[in-house]
This record gives structure tokens, C-alpha cells and sequence, in this order.
């Protein structure tokens, strides 16, 4: 069976993301997402709209997620590879080169496009505009 995982905090879950996650799962049987914690998320300096347990639970009623698992450190991504006997670990293209390094775990890495016209931050923006014109 050859095990897909990928990471990020799929907050205010829109197409793109499952433009993404419809990806990775074709390049393998089994996707895996680790999705950032709220701990893990405040050591990076981002603030979610939905808690870690509804991000969760929207991501495992999509057909293509297998598993959804807590991504609690950076650190952690080598070790997963292994714990999860992953094939390929997949990114946006945002992340290119900066998880090259798991290559040595034996691991293919795939950076795959974004949705160009959508994201997270661009919902939070246009939110903050629609707001301000009130």
C-alpha cells in the first residue's frame, strides 16, 4: 500500500484545499493529513477560526483523507515517515525545497500547485474588507 501524508492547519477549509487533498490521495492508497494543533499553531504565530476538533472533524468527512493525525512540532515530520511507513509526503508549492531533507528518510517529496485564486489568508482579508464597509 503506498501511504500519502501531507500537513497544514486547513482552517476555513475551502476548494483549494480539497483541490489538494484530491491530489495527494491520487498519488497514493492511503492519505494521511497532520493537521497543526492550536498549541502548535500559536508557536507559529497563527490564529485559527475553528478549533483544532472541528478543523479535525471537517477533514475526516472528506472521502479522500484516510487518517487525520495532531501535527504538535516541526520535528515530528521525520519521525512520521517512518511511524506511518509513508511513500510520499506531498506540500503545496508555497513549501518548495523546504522539506527536500526528507528524501533521506526514503520518502518522496511532491510540491503540488496551489489554487491560485483561493486561500485562507485571502478569505481572512476579504472578511476584514466586507467588515470594515460596514
Amino acid at each position: 500500500m503506498k501511504r500519502v501524508i501531507t500537513y497544514g492547519t486547513f482552517d476555513l477549509l475551502h476548494y483549494g484545499h480539497i483541490n489538494l487533498l484530491k491530489r495527494a490521495k491520487a498519488l497514493g492508497d492511503y492519505l494521511i493529513v497532520a493537521l497543526s494543533t492550536d498549541e502548535f499553531n500559536a508557536l507559529k504565530n497563527k490564529k485559527c477560526y475553528f478549533s483544532y476538533e472541528k478543523r479535525k472533524a471537517l477533514l475526516e468527512a472528506i472521502r479522500y483523507v484516510d487518517l487525520v493525525i495532531a501535527e504538535t512540532s516541526w520535528e515530528q515530520k521525520r519521525s512520521d515517515m517512518h511511524q506511518f511507513c509513508i511513500s510520499t509526503f506531498v506540500m503545496g508549492d508555497d513549501w518548495k525545497g523546504k522539506f527536500d531533507f526528507l528524501e533521506e528518510e526514503g520518502v518522496e517529496v511532491v510540491y503540488l500547485p496551489r489554487t491560485p485564486e483561493i486561500s485562507t489568508t485571502r478569505i481572512k482579508e476579504d472578511l476584514e474588507l466586507l467588515k470594515n464597509k460596514e
